[in-house]
């Protein structure tokens, strides 16, 4: 047993010692290597959306921020709200984002390509749920390795087919909560 324990630690040893480059993979473990980091000056992870960015106050979008990782052609971005009563509702649909880009001022759409969110509208539209209910919105930002080439006005279901998961670079989601 222990020759043989011994054998498979020299095998091991031969392996690792090669200065092979490993192929590129398009695994989930690959798509969180690259961290971006998305955040926002205006609330933290689980915590609650100022009014500020809800149809009960100024309806502009949050501050975001992310860290860009190497390779990223296009950032896209969704606000969805998983807890509507008639299933996810989408909020805000933004693609085309320059990898220049590695924030998004308050109120800022201007920066990619606005697609159409579930109010029918292009651009932001905040939080609103229902009077007497509490709600989470999920913001979720994308690196991607190749340009998604949509149109204005595409939707989130367009946005991800455009997205297939061997030009995900990296994904981060940042999730608030807002409540009537």
């Amino acid at each position: 047993m222990r020759i043989l324990a011994a054998l498979v630690a020299a095998l091991a040893l031969v392996a690792c010692s090669k200065n092979e480059t490993p192929p590129r993979t398009t695994t989930s473990e690959s798509v969180t290597a690259a961290k971006l980091a998305l955040s926002s000056r205006a609330f933290a992870e689980g915590e609650g959306i100022p009014r500020t960015y809800t149809c009960d106050g100024a309806n502009v979008s949050p501050p975001l921020s992310w860290k860009v990782p190497p390779d990223t052609a296009e950032l896209a971005l969704l606000v969805e709200d998983p807890d509507a009563p008639n299933g996810t509702f989408v909020h805000w649909v933004l693609y085309g984002i320059s990898p220049d880009v590695a924030s998004l001022a308050e109120g800022s759409s201007a920066v990619g390509t606005n697609g159409t969110n579930s109010f029918g509208k292009k651009g932001y539209g905040g939080p609103c749920p229902p009077k007497g209910t509490r709600h989470r919105y999920v913001f979720t930002v994308w690196a991607l390795s190749e340009k998604t080439k949509l149109a204005e006005g595409a939707t989130a279901s367009q946005l991800r087919d455009a997205m297939p998961a061997t030009q995900v670079v990296a994904q981060d989601r940042l999730t608030g909560v807002y409540g009537r």
